[in-house]
């Protein structure tokens, strides 16, 4: 068997930090064994170590790589579906709320929220560990990103406190009428 190129190399890692991304999110960093990982990702058990030192130091980037997306959707970059709302950052932030505390992010834990998806695994964590720090980082993004213009800096933690209690609060009560209530209780309080 052949040297792998660093071009492959590189998409190798890629696609073990998106894999990595997703499954945290869905299943929580000690629900997914380096094996799991690995077999998920299309790649052997034994090419980890060839990319990583360890399982934490994947958390760490895996982490970085999932806030990385909540940055995009909240600096307005244009998507497909959502073009119109690039100019303006009032219209970009409510529909980003919208989506977020919408069924479909409720129901896609891999594709969702890091801030909601790792909040549990960043809790348990060494609070010194390099994807807690990671996280804290991206938390603390992510409440700027929901400050309003005129608000003052409290408006983005309170807003993002809800969000993402609302959204962690409804996945724990999906399937009862609670959850869709607790979405659109919160869709109402941080709209305004």
């Amino acid at each position: 068997m052949g040297r792998v190129s660093k071009e492959q190399a590189r998409e190798n890692r890629r696609r073990i930090v998106d894999t990595a991304s997703r499954l945290f999110r869905e299943q929580g960093t000690d629900g997914v064994s380096v094996a799991d990982l690995m077999k998920a990702a299309g790649l052997t058990h034994g090419g980890f170590y060839k990319h990583f030192d360890s399982k934490e130091a994947l958390v760490d980037e895996a982490t970085a790589c999932a806030f990385e997306g909540v940055d995009e959707q909240l600096a307005g970059r244009p998507t497909a579906d959502d073009a119109a709302t690039d100019a303006d950052p009032e219209a970009s932030r409510r529909a980003f709320i919208g989506h977020y505390l919408s069924s479909e992010h409720r129901d896609d834990m891999a594709g969702g929220c890091p801030t909601a998806g790792l909040a549990v695994d960043m809790a348990r964590g060494a609070a010194g560990s390099a994807a807690r720090h990671t996280y804290a980082e991206g938390v603390r993004l992510f409440a700027q990103r929901m400050t309003t213009d005129d608000g003052d800096g409290d408006d983005g933690l309170v807003r993002l406190s809800t969000m993402v209690g609302a959204l962690i609060l409804a996945r724990a009560v999906s399937g009862d009428p609670l959850s869709d209530a607790l979405l659109a209780a919160a869709r109402a309080e941080v709209s305004t």
